[in-house]
């Protein structure tokens, strides 16, 4: 009985498929092996063809096409990944990163494989951040200049006065625009690694007052306390950078934190010899699946999301850039109450690649 055509394509394609050869571990002895089959295959025939009278030319003309017939088998099992990974990297260059290489052989092609399949899904994620970020800084820059159009069109037909209150709208999303494309360029900047640390030494305490005091001008109805230990504490880090961090942790702090809560600074040196600087709230606090979404950028918590101007959802990816510069580490730590933030820098940091 004559197979039908659907029962010989699976069978055509286990063939295809067919590597005999994967259990090698070595590209060379795979080679070895082929060899060796070539030449027992065609001494084979050569016996056999001997042994039955066969004429020579028939004998060897025999052993030459089987020896062809299995070498091409074989050999078609050793370079299936190379002609998978072409196929693949020509999907690649026309923007479709989603194929992967079939990875069975253990020899340095299966290793090759393995290594290209990590690439393509790496590249798949990078350009798949890549689509996020244009979205969000799309979405980011149309909220402020949509706000300011409507001002400046309510000036124009008349319907506003070109008061101080309608000055001072304008203004505040000029600034929130001028923020945000501030904060893109710094954060592009520190990925890049196009910012070098300014490496000084200083004390601790007065640091964070001053960090402190900024932001009680902002008038938020919050207490604040400072505890440092001990009081002559002194750090080495880039003050600038370490001051921009810290800044936007007590900021986040009095914004999720309600009346009359208290956001609590501490700093101290560990027994890792760690500067570790802590920021507490009396918030709601962060669920722990968000722990460590809250560094992404454009990830902002509810009162970034419900508050006039909020915020722009980057001044924690750029904290997790500007600690990682650092060769530090900054984490959402469990909390009985509210919000626990903790930053730890090296005693004498050495400049670091971030984590991508």
């Amino acid at each position: 009985m004559t197979p039908r055509r659907s029962d010989r394509v699976p069978r055509l394609r286990e063939l295809r498929e067919l590597q005999p050869l994967d259990r090698l571990s070595s590209l060379r002895i795979k080679l070895g092996v082929l060899v060796a089959t070539s030449v027992i295959v065609s001494a084979v025939f050569s016996a056999v063809g001997v042994s039955l009278g066969i004429e020579a030319r028939y004998v060897v003309t025999v052993a030459v096409v089987a020896s062809l017939i299995v070498v091409q088998i074989l050999a078609h099992g050793m370079i299936a990944p190379l002609r998978s990974m072409a196929a693949a990297a020509s999907s690649m260059a026309h923007g479709d990163y989603s194929r992967r290489v079939r990875a069975t052989s253990r020899d340095e092609v299966g290793r090759l494989a393995i290594v290209f399949n990590q690439m393509a899904a790496d590249l798949e994620a990078a350009d798949r951040a890549r689509r996020e970020l244009i979205a969000n800084v799309s979405h980011e820059l149309r909220t402020p200049i949509s706000a300011l159009r409507a001002v400046l069109e309510n000036v124009v037909d008349g319907v506003t006065e070109p008061d101080g209150a309608a000055v001072k709208a304008a203004l505040a999303q000029t600034e929130r625009l001028g923020l945000l494309v501030e904060e893109l360029l710094d954060l592009s900047r520190l990925e890049a690694g196009a910012v070098p640390l300014d490496v000084s030494d200083f004390a601790v305490e007065p640091f964070l007052a001053e960090v402190v005091r900024q932001a009680q001008t902002a008038g938020r109805p919050v207490r604040y306390r400072l505890d440092v230990r001990p009081p002559t504490l002194v750090a080495r880090a880039d003050a600038g950078r370490l001051h921009q961090v810290v800044a936007n942790l007590v900021d986040n702090a009095a914004k999720h934190s309600p009346a009359d809560g208290l956001v609590q600074v501490s700093a101290l040196r560990t027994h890792e010899n760690m500067l570790r600087i802590e920021v507490a709230d009396e918030g709601p606090g962060i669920p722990e699946p968000e722990r460590t979404r809250v560094f992404e950028r454009f990830t902002r918590g509810a009162a970034g999301q419900t508050e006039p101007g909020g915020g722009t959802g980057l001044g924690l990816a750029i904290a997790r850039w500007a600690v990682a510069l650092h060769g530090g580490t900054i984490e959402v730590m469990p909390s009985v109450r509210g919000a626990l933030i903790r930053l730890e820098l090296p005693a004498d940091p050495a400049p670091a690649a971030p984590e991508q």
